[in-house]
């Protein structure tokens, strides 16, 4: 079992490599390599981060309601987590993922290809 507070493993860091290049589907298949055979927060950070990449997926796709659920489900996940998890500033990830979620909303289904690339969240680490 990992811990919080411990120094990220390998796969992590290929994982928010992945992520923040926008290859979404790649680091979903990543993170639920780590994810399952995790418990406690360290789990519900990877499942977090896990919903978010897939909600960036969707949204890529079109797939409105899957995007805007998965952001929401994301960010549930991820606020039963300490505010940095393996060196990942997390309470940064939740903001931009609420921000990104509402902007999602007022824009539509149909217009949800116009949103601001600034509002795609981003990994951070932090040391």
């Amino acid at each position: 079992m990992r811990y919080c507070e411990e120094s990220p493993p390998r796969q992590l860091l290929e994982a928010i490599r992945q992520f923040n290049n926008g290859d979404w589907f790649e680091c979903h298949e990543t993170l639920e390599d780590l994810w399952v055979g995790e418990e406690g927060e360290v789990r519900e950070f990877y499942q977090g981060v896990l919903q978010v990449a897939v909600a960036l997926h969707h949204w890529r796709n079109g797939n409105f309601g899957g995007a805007i659920s998965l952001l929401k489900s994301g960010v549930e996940y991820l606020s039963r987590v300490s505010a940095v998890c393996q060196w990942v500033d997390v309470a940064a990830f939740i903001n931009a993922a609420g921000r990104m979620r509402e902007a999602l909303k007022q824009l539509g289904a149909e217009g949800m290809a116009a949103l601001d690339s600034s509002l795609i969240p981003v990994l951070r680490v932090v040391s």
